[in-house]
């Protein structure tokens, strides 16, 4: 899964996706491009720049990255995620999987980053209460993995030791 973080002057942003309705897993939802390390993968990075590649048309040419976050298992598919951090340089061309991805967009990091936009949401699933981050966007809903691994990035960034 990769983190990419542009380089826009003068506003950092982070490049998301919306992942297509009929997708067997986490159909619809905001998340970071990415995806299952293949064979022929030689390790979690490496899959992410495919993966990246394959979904959002995005060359790695673009692509610095800088560092991992914390692994993130989601609780209800059993996704064990390896989140790489990268910088992206602007002037690339995105091309989103007709398959997999609906859309492409970018959310200014100071608004993923600001603490007053990290909401704490829940809702009923197989009878009991769940409990998620959300980060609504406009008339995007970020939340569960995705705003999991953004507070991941918060914490790494801002919270003191």
């Amino acid at each position: 899964m990769l983190v990419p973080i542009v380089l826009h002057k003068p506003e950092l942003t982070v490049l998301l996706t919306q992942r297509t309705d009929h997708l067997a897993s986490h159909a619809g939802q905001i998340a970071f491009p990415g995806g299952k390390v293949d064979q022929d993968d030689r390790d979690a990075l490496a899959a992410a720049l495919r993966e990246t590649r394959e979904e959002t048309g995005l060359d790695q040419t673009y692509i610095e990255p800088i560092g991992f976050l914390d692994a993130y298992l989601t609780r209800v598919t059993g996704f064990q995620i390896v989140p790489v951090v990268a910088l992206v340089r602007p002037g690339f061309v995105l091309s989103p999987h007709e398959g997999e991805v609906a859309d492409i967009f970018e959310v200014p990091l100071r608004f993923l980053m600001s603490r007053e936009n990290h909401l704490r949401h829940s809702r009923q699933w197989q009878g009991k209460e769940r409990y998620f981050y959300a980060m609504p966007y406009g008339e995007r809903y970020i939340w569960g993995a995705t705003a999991g691994m953004i507070m991941n990035l918060y914490d790494r960034l801002y919270r003191a030791p």
